[in-house]
């Protein structure tokens, strides 16, 4: 094993510690001003000092222009103005980040530290209704009392570059591999990218906003099946989680429902703006079925057609 594959390894070891203790590292820093908001260190490349922007013409609202950084040309997203935050501060510093395919520098006033959280005191923004929650994807509170805002990086990006479309080419699976999928995501617009997907192959679904809602959503779902003495496969065909989720992460939830016997033989597929191979890995380590990289329409359909139909062969056998 070389020494990059050593490196990946204590990654993946570490995530790992991480994940199975149910907490996240947030990268904190400011916009200008007294607010504090925070990003999910793993989707953070490097940071740097604020290096020379070439300005573009054209460019969606909130694009400050590109950089050059080792040779790869980057858009320069300026957070501030993207989530309409009137800020008048210097930005100094460079936020290199990488998720959902796309790589970006945000530019930001200041990075402050990493601070290392549980999910369960991670909170939906609804929670505090006073909260500006546009770009937000959830809450948390430091020792000191400080609140956190953690960006919705994902609807930020969307807001930017626009959204992914559902491509006409997805259609209906077959009726005979058609069943109930549960979907657990905190972002709005993650929720409204999968229902799209499994509208358009006409698969009846539910969802939660976060892990631990699934997670008890989902033991409803066998009480149910268990007291009316039907299979639970009836009821619930594949579950979809997201990695990054307020108070259970994906993983931890993974790991809830690979300890249930009652779940045995449904799927598990994780579908992350966490796309590197570390993550991947991680995924398998707790017991996931399949990975697919948000936000791939085409992908994610094609993973879950393929999972009900491994799932009907596998009845079909076991009816022969």
């Amino acid at each position: 094993m070389g020494a990059g594959d050593n490196r990946l390894m204590d990654m993946v070891d570490e995530k790992a510690r991480l994940a199975g203790s149910n907490k996240m590292e947030l990268l904190l820093f400011s916009l200008g001003g007294s607010e504090v908001f925070g990003i999910n260190v793993f989707k953070v490349r490097e940071v740097c000092e604020t290096l020379p922007i070439t300005r573009t013409p054209n460019v969606p609202r909130g694009v400050e222009g590109i950089i050059s950084l080792r040779g790869a040309i980057l858009p320069v997203i300026d957070l501030a103005t993207t989530i309409n935050l009137q800020s008048d501060a210097a930005r100094t510093k460079l936020l290199i980040t990488e998720f959902s395919s796309h790589t970006q520098a945000f530019l930001v006033a200041d990075v402050d530290r990493i601070v290392r959280i549980e999910w369960d005191r991670v909170k939906s923004p609804q929670s505090m209704p006073t909260a500006n929650t546009s770009f937000m994807t959830a809450l948390t509170e430091l020792p000191d009392g400080k609140l956190v805002s953690i960006l919705d990086v994902e609807q930020i990006l969307a807001t930017v570059i626009g959204e992914d479309r559902v491509p006409p080419e997805i259609q209906q699976v077959d009726a005979d591999s058609k069943s109930n999928v549960f979907f657990a995501d905190d972002s709005t617009l993650a929720r409204k990218k999968i229902i799209e997907v499994l509208d358009r192959m006409g698969l009846p679904h539910q969802h939660a906003n976060n892990g631990a809602e699934a997670w008890e959503k989902l033991k409803a779902i066998a009480a149910r099946a268990e007291a009316e003495k039907t299979p639970l496969e009836a009821a619930l065909g594949l579950i979809l989680v997201d990695a990054e989720m307020p108070e259970m992460d994906g993983y931890v939830l993974t790991r809830h429902i690979k300890a249930d016997p009652r779940f045995n033989g449904i799927p598990v597929v994780m579908h992350s703006s966490l796309s590197s191979v570390a993550n991947k890995k991680l995924g398998q380590q707790v017991g996931v079925d399949a990975y697919v990289a948000k936000f791939h329409p085409v992908e994610l359909a094609s993973m879950i057609g393929a999972q009900l139909t491994h799932i009907k062969a596998r009845k079909g056998a076991n009816e022969a």
